[in-house]
């Protein structure tokens, strides 16, 4: 059955039953390049800075998550379960998340007043509103650039998507195509990663030779931030494929797909763990549709529920192995839903109340920030924007988010110099 939005928005063409792909109806309910490693290395793969995405493509409702309001006009049909933190009671759609509730730190008073998919995501994503006389890097874009190592073989930026292709985004902005994200479609390992048969390994590295001699001699010449942007990208992909099974989630153990489950956000979630692992400094997951303008209840009731258990397993692993110390998880979305149920039995766009959850890092544990009022309609307390919780992520990693970037001898500003971190949550 394919899903017609009520907003008409381009972005949401997506089929439900193409999105919910290998999930059965029974399903709602290391390190830096080898497995094993000196003790040294295991080390230093935990204190490398890492941060992971959970984009909620399409708007997830707060109210059937993270902020429920059970009982109430705008609360809709589920309850609220309590949690492994006492006091904090979360959606009875998170059963496995409630379990692990003690890592993490719900943001309950975002309001960011804007109501647009497009617009809504580029904040979220950037921190800034859109503006027409500059474009901002994504964040994962900036944690590339300002936590990556020189030598690592890997792409510091990688987006897990349930469709689409390879190939290289376009969300680093002024901070160059080094640091622009490289897409999974579908999990899947970048295209192109293999060379061909007949290549022996001599002919490959005389080959090489000789395009990295041509290269020198016309860099000698005519050497341009394009032409070492370009030599720069092909050494990379040459490191890449050499690096090829670290795409590979099939070298898990069984035992681990299993529990993240045999489905496609299952396998992205431990596709992201691995990447993790491997040495790469940024990964986005993205798990779609949350464009409930018809039938919010029962999409929630799947989509939700898929998302609990391999998300709770990701964050359970990451502290089990020692890395969540020095990773920040954040799941966002565009914005929220509206409380007021609609006559297609759907929830609207809304962004003046609404929920991010964050765990690792800097970040508290166990904590819930920020409060909405009975029915869920206005932020009563602790009301932060897309700007605070842009400055809050690259604080808790131990960023400085009012310094700056040296882009062509200009300082230009890691985050929106009009905003600041959340002070409650990272000092």
């Amino acid at each position: 059955m394919n899903c017609h939005y009520a907003c008409k928005s381009t972005e949401h063409l997506l089929a439900r039953r193409g999105f919910l792909g290998s999930m059965a109806a029974g399903a709602v309910v290391g390190g830096l390049g080898a497995f094993t490693r000196p003790a040294a290395a295991d080390q230093l793969a935990r204190q490398q800075k890492r941060v992971v995405v959970f984009n909620m493509h399409g708007g997830l409702s707060q109210l059937e998550s993270w902020d429920p309001k059970p009982g109430t006009e705008t609360g809709g049909p589920f309850l609220s379960i309590p949690t492994s933190v006492p006091g904090i009671h979360v959606s009875e759609l998170l059963p496995e998340t409630a379990k692990i509730m003690d890592h993490l730190c719900l943001v309950r008073g975002v309001n960011t007043a804007e109501d647009d998919h497009g617009k809504g995501a580029y904040m979220m994503l950037t921190g800034r509103r859109q503006s027409p006389a500059l474009d901002f890097p994504q964040i994962g874009a900036v944690a590339a650039k300002a936590l990556s190592t020189d030598n690592n073989p890997l792409p510091g930026h990688i987006v897990i998507t349930p469709w689409g292709g390879g190939g290289r985004g376009n969300d680093a902005a002024y901070l160059g195509p080094k640091f622009a994200s490289i897409s999974l479609g579908n999990g899947n390992p970048p295209q192109n990663m293999a060379r061909p048969e007949q290549f022996t390994d001599e002919t490959e590295a005389a080959r090489h030779d000789f395009r990295r001699r041509v290269n020198e001699r016309f860099l000698s010449r005519r050497r341009t931030a394009v032409t070492d942007a370009y030599t720069n990208s092909y050494e990379q992909a040459l490191q890449l494929m050499r690096q090829a099974d670290t795409f590979d989630v099939s070298h898990e153990p069984e035992a681990d797909a299993e529990r993240y489950g045999k489905h496609d956000f299952g396998r992205h979630c431990l596709l992201a763990r691995r990447l993790l692992e491997r040495g790469v400094t940024f990964v986005q997951v993205s798990h779609s549709n949350y464009d409930t303008h018809n039938e919010n209840f029962n999409f929630h009731f799947e989509q939700v529920g898929e998302f609990d258990r391999p998300f709770a397993m990701f964050v359970k692993d990451l502290a089990d192995r020692g890395m969540l110390e020095s990773t920040l998880i954040v799941v966002l979305s565009e914005f929220g839903r509206t409380p007021n149920v609609n006559l297609y039995y759907g929830r609207d766009h809304w962004s003046a109340a609404w929920s991010v959850v964050c765990a690792g890092a800097k970040m508290p544990r166990g904590a819930a920030y920020g409060k909405t009022n009975e029915k869920g309609t206005q932020v009563v307390e602790g009301q932060v924007d897309h700007g605070n919780l842009f400055h809050t992520y690259l604080a808790a990693m131990g960023l400085d988010s009012t310094s700056s970037f040296d882009i062509d001898g200009r300082d230009v500003p890691m985050a929106d110099p009009a905003s600041k971190p959340i002070k409650e949550l990272v000092g």
